[in-house]
């Protein structure tokens, strides 16, 4: 929304602080259906989320996020660890079949104990590597999406969610372009996956019907390869689509937080105060900062002049303006008035005859100087700090 502006010592959310909007009844506050399930343009929403609309829709657990890129970060990292540790499942899974076939004639007929124990420690063995990196991966995945958050909103029942508008519901999962999208990104992933698998079961069909003449173990280990090249393959194009998919899902979250110009105008209402009452708080003020100005001139800065017929006095405290603010302003024998008061109480007076008139035409008394002055301000301030530190070394 952009800093607040000073007007004297207070600040204009302060001062509309000390007011009670309550002209907005609960009453006429429409229930919200979850709009992301229709067309923006259908509700008559083509205004682009506010700052507060999005942080709102953030604390709410609506994010922008792709089921795809996750999943697809999972599947991927699995991958790795698998290619990674392959020696060590294979020495592992050799060692179970070898146990477990010696047991087999020692085995009774009831429970036995220490072959479930066994098992167990094998599964975890095997399960524990992957286990781990997909949970890590899971979570990966939705952080490089929209970071770290946590919220229970999604999981909070919602009769909404239950019972939505049935024919807006079927007209977005199955006429709309989401939809659209989904259809042909589904029928191209089975289309590329059978495609990788073709080229390489063709490129090993040899290999492959030699299988009969190798060993056992020869056999399954190249059977376990291509089907390891197969799924990397796909993998690695599956995470290529999945991030096209994202930066779908983030146009068409931002499309499900559009507004309403009336959304917009309620909003603004809310967070800023209405505009008319706003506007007569600043001219209020502009008028007891007009009758009161003389008594701000001894804390301004500098006084810009024309030299005879402008004089405009500036005051920028860094820690609390995010620029410099003109705190009185004259024309003829108040501008006269001004720099006599200026001169009194050692405020520098610094003669800029463009500067002096555009700031008396365009600024108002109480408002942060725009930031197309900020040049010529700065030069002036400087020019003033400057004349202060000579000053001060000369004693």
């Amino acid at each position: 929304m952009g800093q607040p502006k000073q007007v004297g010592t207070m600040k204009i959310d302060e001062i509309q602080g000390v007011l009670e909007y309550s002209f907005l009844p609960d009453a006429v506050r429409l229930k919200q259906i979850h709009l992301q399930w229709f067309a923006a343009e259908d509700e008559g929403r083509t205004e682009e989320p506010t700052e507060h609309k999005l942080r709102k829709a953030r604390e709410e657990g609506r994010v922008a996020k792709s089921q795809d890129l996750a999943s697809t970060i999972v599947l991927l990292m699995v991958i790795a660890t698998i290619a990674l540790l392959g020696s060590y499942y294979l020495k592992t899974l050799r060692e179970m079949v070898y146990y477990f076939i010696r047991k087999t004639g020692d085995a009774g007929a009831g429970f036995d104990r220490t072959l479930f124990v066994a098992f167990l420690q094998y599964f975890v063995r095997l399960l524990a590597p992957i286990a781990i990196v997909g949970f890590v991966a899971a979570i990966l995945g939705n952080v490089v999406q929209f970071g770290f958050l946590f919220s229970v909103k999604p999981i909070v029942p919602d009769l909404n969610r239950i019972v939505p508008n049935v024919s807006r519901y079927l007209q977005r999962t199955l006429f709309s372009s989401e939809a659209l999208f989904n259809l042909g990104k589904s029928i191209l992933k089975i289309g590329l996956i059978g495609i990788i698998a073709y080229f390489n079961i063709k490129g090993s069909m040899g290999w492959i019907l030699s299988m009969m003449k190798v060993p056992f173990l020869a056999s399954v280990g190249g059977i376990a390869s291509l089907a390891f090249r197969i799924m990397a393959e796909s993998t690695i194009v599956l995470l290529a689509l999945s991030v096209v998919d994202y930066f779908f899902q983030k146009r068409q979250y931002l499309e499900s937080l559009k507004m309403s110009r009336q959304e917009l105008i309620e909003e603004r209402k809310t967070y800023e105060g209405d505009p008319l009452i706003r506007s007569r708080l600043r001219q209020r003020m502009r008028e007891l900062m007009t009758r009161t100005m003389i008594q701000n001139v001894p804390k301004a800065d500098v006084v810009v002049t024309n030299p005879t017929h402008y004089a405009v006095a500036l005051e920028y405290k860094s820690d609390t303006m995010e620029a410099p603010m003109v705190t009185a302003k004259g024309q003829d024998l108040i501008a006269e008035n001004i720099k006599r008061v200026a001169n009194e109480h050692g405020v520098p007076i610094v003669e800029n005859k463009p500067l002096a008139r555009a700031l008396y035409t365009e600024v108002e008394i109480g408002d942060i100087i725009p930031i197309k002055f900020y040049e010529a301000v700065a030069a002036v301030l400087k020019q003033v700090y400057s004349m202060q530190k000579e000053k001060t070394a000369n004693g």
